[in-house]
């Protein structure tokens, strides 16, 4: 790097090691951003949920991907197949002065509707892979998570299978399927994903 802008550095060559951080880490990073906090979400077909989640104001990024199995580095396939054990989830990154993890909640129940009471079914969706689940960060999102499970059982009067379990590592899906209703699916017309939007969610492949 040579210096020009800097008269007592002008003219000399520097030499630095830069850390370069990769993009699909500000996707899915293991920590937050400093006074941002993760949320990871699981409500059947990830595409449907994480658009849900882009329009929550406060929320900073999204991204999908596969959370609570036993393989490492699993492919879309790999989790088809129901045999990696894992669940279509979303990662989310919010800032909790905008919007807290409880005022996430509403969303995520939303999303999940029948999945919360049948388990490893989201619509016409059937296998684990397709099983609601919130995964919590911390104490704090813990208990948050278990008082909505146990006061959506109360107004429902079913029992809510939702699994609410520490969450385990998550491994981003293929870079086609993050923001994929925004971007248009395969030849649709892209969703808006603008704060306080309201419309329809549209799930197509």
């Amino acid at each position: 790097v040579t210096v020009d802008a800097n008269p007592p550095l002008a003219g000399r060559t520097l030499i630095f090691d830069i850390e370069l951080v990769g993009f699909k880490e500000l996707l899915a990073p293991a920590e937050p951003p400093e006074g941002m906090e993760l949320a990871t979400f699981a409500a059947g077909c990830f595409w449907g949920v994480e658009l849900a989640f882009q329009r929550v104001p406060g929320v900073l990024v999204t991204a999908v991907g596969y959370a609570q199995g036993h393989q490492e580095k699993p492919s879309y396939e790999d989790v088809c197949s129901a045999e990696s054990g894992h669940t279509e989830a979303v990662r989310v990154v919010f800032d909790p002065k905008e919007v807290t993890f409880e005022q996430l909640l509403p969303t995520f129940w939303e999303r999940a509707g029948k999945n919360a009471t049948t388990l490893n079914r989201a619509g016409n969706d059937e296998g684990p892979q397709y099983r609601s689940g919130i995964y919590f960060h911390s104490p704090e999102q813990a208990a948050a998570a278990r008082r909505s499970a146990a006061d959506l059982e109360a107004k429902l009067g079913q029992k809510v299978v939702t699994e609410v379990e520490a969450a385990a590592p998550f491994w981003l899906a293929e870079d086609y399927h993050q923001q994929y209703l925004e971007k248009g699916g395969r030849g649709g017309e892209g969703q808006s994903a603008e704060k306080g939007n309201t419309d329809t969610i549209r799930c197509y492949g």
